[in-house]
């Protein structure tokens, strides 16, 4: 299984349309997020830390709305949502094709590149 693609500009459609909500999950690093942040609100689980948050990661995420993959470029993102698929939940899983340097380049100029 693999998460559904979903470019920047059909992704700013869904949050300006909102129904039903998706949840936006951010697998980049602190550092990341400080430079280029979203700018919606992220469930924000770095890979690096996986180690920690995985343990309680039904806890952190629902299983009832769509869930929207972010990182840089599109890839690590695309690996996280396929693992989730992996693991057999009921997940929705899509993948920002590009990640936030095409949403950016996109939607958002104001939205640092790097």
């Amino acid at each position: 299984m693999q998460p559904q693609r979903i470019s920047p500009k059909e992704l700013h459609e869904w949050i300006k349309n909102g129904s039903p909500e998706p949840v936006l999950i951010d697998v980049r690093e602190p550092e990341e997020l400080a430079i280029a942040a979203f700018p919606e609100n992220v469930i924000h689980l770095p890979l690096s830390q996986s180690s920690i948050w995985v343990k309680n990661l039904g806890e952190k995420i629902p299983t009832e709305e769509p869930l929207i993959i972010i990182c840089h470029k599109g890839i690590r993102s695309w690996n996280f949502g396929t693992w989730l698929l992996q693991q057999k939940l009921r997940y929705d899983v899509w993948n920002l094709e590009g990640g936030i340097d095409a949403w950016s380049f996109e939607i958002d100029p104001k939205t640092p590149r790097y």
